[in-house]
């Protein structure tokens, strides 16, 4: 029988517990084993490595099993997240929502159009230069609709430059 309290060969250990001396060579290169350590530290240090492998909480290589496992059951609940939240219609595809807001546009520009002469027929007295100037008004507040995109939800200050509050020109009313 082999003396555990002292100093074991690599050939020795890899018989005792069932692997080859360069399997054992190896344990001590990796760390698992240390190389100054008794017999009986290597089979404390083999069995503890052992048991954290079959625990999953040991690296075998560049795989991490655990962290594998955590990170697959991670992604696993956002998928599920994801369609309960379709489900629950609280998420929808990107192109369903670019649709959606392109026929909202198309509508609100018909709108826009409409105002000039709506305004035109309710207030007979304003100038060719007033209705000019509300339709320049619309015309950039228009653009600024159809140009809108994803960023623009990032940018701290949607507006282009100018006061929305305070109107570009004063209106003038009369011929």
């Amino acid at each position: 029988m082999i003396d555990l309290k002292g100093k074991v060969s690599q050939a020795d250990f890899g018989a005792l517990v069932g692997i080859s001396q360069p399997a054992v060579s190896g344990l001590i290169t990796s760390g698992v084993l240390g190389r100054d350590d008794s017999g009986g530290e290597w089979l404390l240090s083999y069995c503890a490595n052992l048991r954290e492998k079959a625990a999953g909480r040991a690296a075998a290589g560049d795989l991490d099993l655990a962290g594998e496992r955590a990170r697959l059951a991670k992604e696993q609940a956002d998928r599920v997240a994801m369609q309960n939240a379709v489900t629950r219609k609280e998420l929808a595809p990107v192109h369903l929502i670019e649709e959606v807001l392109t026929r909202c546009g198309a509508r609100c520009a018909a709108i826009f159009d409409a105002i000039p002469g709506a305004v035109r027929r309710r207030v007979p007295s304003l100038s060719a230069d007033a209705i000019r100037l509300i339709q320049t008004e619309i015309a950039r507040a228009r653009n600024m609709a159809a140009a809108v995109s994803l960023e623009d939800l990032r940018d701290e200050d949607p507006d282009d430059g100018a006061d929305v509050d305070e109107p570009a020109n004063e209106l003038e009313v009369g011929d």
